[in-house]
């Protein structure tokens, strides 16, 4: 879809990543397609996001030689996932970065309120990773993933990155008013509907599509505001 004011919007232009979005949007989809199009489309979002990893050089023994110029990656790397839909992206980026952790950070929303509230985080005090890689499908109102953001720097954090599928325009806006020094990688810019939480065209409620195998397309407030029945305790 369109551009947006925000320079830290990475939208990929890959062909392949293109030609899987479109297929994903489609309301006839199964929900096996979905699933498998959704972890497909997050590879190579993630791929594209740990392109700037910072490397050390090092030497590898080979069949041939015991002094192989080689590279590793330097920086330690966390896979942050927003509950719950971007525990569907998590096994993708597990894929690039095996040996990361993960850590959950839940939230969810009061019915009338639009005040993200933490109730899950798994972030470890005192020692943070170098890079963050938060996971969240959808960015609507981009409530969610500001506060998520401002998470992960109070942790320290020295870079974060956001890895999305799509995102309103202005979301995106609105989180690099907040957080200019975040990217987002994500694989199209949509327009927010008009009931600020449904994107248009969007890719449907994700979290829905994802683990109740609903093939609708007709939104239930997306994947970032999940109000749960009875509010969790807290991890600490």
């Amino acid at each position: 879809m369109g551009e947006s004011d925000c320079p830290q919007a990475l939208v990929s232009q890959h062909p392949v990543l293109q030609h899987k979005l479109a297929l994903i949007r489609r309301q006839e989809g199964t929900a096996k397609d979905f699933r498998t199009l959704f972890r497909e489309i997050t590879f190579y979002l993630g791929y594209e996001a740990t392109a700037t990893l910072t490397t050390t050089s090092i030497c590898v023994k080979t069949d041939r030689t015991d002094q192989c110029p080689a590279k590793t990656i330097a920086e330690t790397v966390a896979v942050v996932p927003i509950l719950r839909g971007g525990l569907g992206m998590t096994e993708a980026l597990l894929e690039l970065l095996p040996d990361s952790p993960v850590y959950h950070v839940g939230m969810y929303r009061n019915p009338g309120s639009n005040i993200p509230v933490q109730y899950y985080n798994r972030l470890p005090k005192g020692h943070p990773s170098d890079v963050a890689l938060i996971l969240d499908p959808i960015i609507a109102s981009s409530r969610t993933i500001n506060a998520v953001v401002s998470i992960v720097k109070k942790w320290g954090a020295k870079t974060i990155k956001v890895v999305t599928l799509v995102a309103s325009r202005s979301g995106l806006e609105a989180l690099n008013k907040m957080h200019p020094e975040v990217q987002v990688h994500l694989a199209s810019i949509d327009e927010l509907a008009p009931n600020g939480q449904d994107l248009i065209p969007g890719i449907g409620d994700a979290g829905d599509r994802l683990y109740l195998g609903t093939n609708s397309l007709e939104t239930a407030p997306p994947s970032d505001v999940e109000v749960p029945t009875k509010k969790p305790k807290q991890s600490t």
